[in-house]
């Protein structure tokens, strides 16, 4: 079975057991996704979603917090971790989208990446699941399944792991794969703990069990 052989068939099992997968991110705007990815930086999402609401409860809008003071932004995302850094490149990105970008979040890579804090898994995030367009999310889940599944051969740099996914995953497939990756990962194939093999829709074609 070639690589393109095995995404295809990959695609088509990951879509039937779990068809509804989803960004697990709370967000209403695009700039608040933009947040949200920022502090799930060595967190969870589930707690990110969590303290985003006391954030936004006092800093409502992209304006208040291009104002508000960093102090104020850090003690309320402390929780999530490298809260002062964190706190400084939320601040610093929406003054640059009110300043450069018109207070509008932008559609593509290079833009995005100009923004403090944005990396390409963030600004592939914000394509796909903003503006619709082909994505590949390269987060924890998405490198450990790549390499355990065989789509990639011990790959862990994040942009190398996604350009080597683009030479063999359908453009209109890529951004809701991620999405499967990330609810398998979490599901069945955990890192922290045995994957659940026994359980696995991809038990007979995954390079790790054959």
């Amino acid at each position: 079975m070639t690589k393109k052989e095995l995404a295809k068939e990959v695609i088509a099992r990951l879509k039937q057991e779990y068809p509804e997968s989803d960004c697990s991110l709370d967000y209403d705007d695009a700039w608040k996704l933009l947040v949200s990815v920022r502090l799930a930086a060595q967190c969870t999402d589930a707690r990110v979603n969590v303290v985003v609401k006391d954030l936004y409860a006092k800093f409502p809008t992209m304006e208040s917090l291009a104002q508000a003071p960093v102090d104020e932004i850090e003690e309320l995302v402390r929780p999530c971790g490298l809260g002062r850094s964190k706190a400084r490149d939320i601040k610093a990105c929406m003054q640059m989208l009110i300043q450069d970008f018109g207070g509008k979040v932008p559609d593509n890579m290079d833009d995005l990446l100009k923004l403090p804090g944005v990396g390409r898994k963030s600004a592939n995030l914000v394509m796909g699941d903003v503006y619709g367009q082909p994505a590949i999310v390269t987060d924890t889940h998405c490198i450990r399944l790549a390499n355990r599944i065989g789509l990639v051969n011990q790959i862990k740099d994040p942009k190398k792991v996604e350009m080597e996914l683009w030479k063999i995953i359908p453009p209109e497939e890529s951004n809701q794969l991620c999405h499967r990756l990330v609810d398998h990962g979490r599901k069945i194939c955990s890192a922290r703990t045995t994957p659940n093999c026994e359980f696995c829709v991809l038990n007979d074609i995954c390079r790790k069990r054959i």
